[in-house]
């Protein structure tokens, strides 16, 4: 279970859109419930009188006429109400649209964020080209401040869902699209890809991180900086084994020459709470099955089996764990 995990629901909004949502949720929730019970109480009361009716020996038989007028008569009214409650089910969801559509007036964090068979990958967009970096799944937003998604797709559709911060937003591939939530709440957020996209949908995840200011700015200046050469032997070993290896012509860690982004960024890799698009904890054992049998984990994803050696392997992981 990760640190500060809200439950995944639309029925516990943290931030405005997530709001609006849930409030049309249990407006019609409401309005069904009464509908519901108002038709069984007419249906029971019906029941009840014709039972009456059959049973009297003095009651006069109802009029074939009269009775046909006031059957015409229920059912106009049955069906001037129920007119009445769409047409404020149309209302208060244009209504709730409009609330959701405007991008908001103050400059937003912008993050770029573009869906693969099956990660994240999430860039943080800036008006200085040396301030952008890259990360994968996990994604850092101040706590109160809008944020706007540029979504996009590099192979099928996906579609954006966090439950808890916004509605769904689909990512089509040659489309751009646009997105905004704000979390008003600090706590880690489950999202997820909501449109079948292949035999691992099911984990594709990602989590949204909402920390106040000073604390996503720090992590911020963390993310900005390049992997540090290291000092120790055995992660000076792994280095070496990932930028002679096959890793180096997938994935890109800052201030070294692997620069490929076929794959996740792993820049600040040990800095993540979980690996393959949250599908297991981020630790040392996980990170090994991870490396050296993938299929086993994610059938079908595109990283292919890495048959290292013991020392090397461990190396590897030595490297990757410094990556903070």
């Amino acid at each position: 279970m990760l640190q500060g995990l809200h439950t995944q629901s639309v029925l516990d909004p943290v931030g405005p859109l997530a709001a609006s949502t849930a409030r049309l949720w249990w407006f019609s929730l409401s309005v069904a419930t009464v509908v519901y019970l108002l038709t069984i109480t007419a249906l029971c009361w019906a029941l009840a009188r014709a039972r009456r009716r059959e049973q009297s020996t003095t009651e006069p038989p109802l009029d074939a006429v009269a009775a046909d007028s006031r059957m015409t008569r229920g059912v106009g009214i049955a069906i001037g109400a129920t007119v009445v409650i769409l047409l404020v089910f149309l209302g208060y969801d244009l209504s709730v649209g409009r609330t959701l559509s405007p991008i908001p007036k103050a400059h937003p964090l912008t993050i770029e964020l573009t869906g693969h068979q099956w990660w994240w990958e999430a860039t943080y967009a800036d008006t200085s080209v040396h301030d952008r970096f890259t990360t994968a799944n996990e994604i850092h937003v101040p706590v109160g401040q809008p944020v706007l998604f540029l979504l996009s797709s590099n192979d099928v559709i996906h579609s954006l869902w966090v439950p808890n911060l916004a509605g769904k937003k689909d990512l089509i591939p040659g489309y751009a699209q646009s997105f905004w939530f704000r979390a008003d709440s600090a706590g880690t957020y489950r999202g997820q890809c909501a449109e079948f996209c292949g035999h691992q949908h099911a984990k594709m995840a990602m989590f949204v991180i909402a920390e106040p200011l000073a604390a996503y700015q720090r992590w911020v200046l963390s993310q900005r900086d390049t992997a540090h050469t290291p000092i120790d032997s055995v992660a000076a070993h792994g280095r070496e084994v990932f930028l002679t290896g096959t890793c180096a012509m997938c994935h890109a860690i800052g201030g070294t020459s692997a620069g490929s982004h076929a794959g996740p960024d792993l820049t600040h890799l040990a800095s993540r709470r979980t690996i393959a698009a949250g599908s297991l904890p981020n630790t040392r054992g996980n990170l090994a099955g991870w490396i050296i049998d993938p299929q086993g984990i994610k059938p079908g994803a595109k990283m292919p089996p890495n048959l290292l050696r013991p020392n090397d392997l461990d190396a590897l992981i030595t490297y990757l764990q410094s990556l903070k």
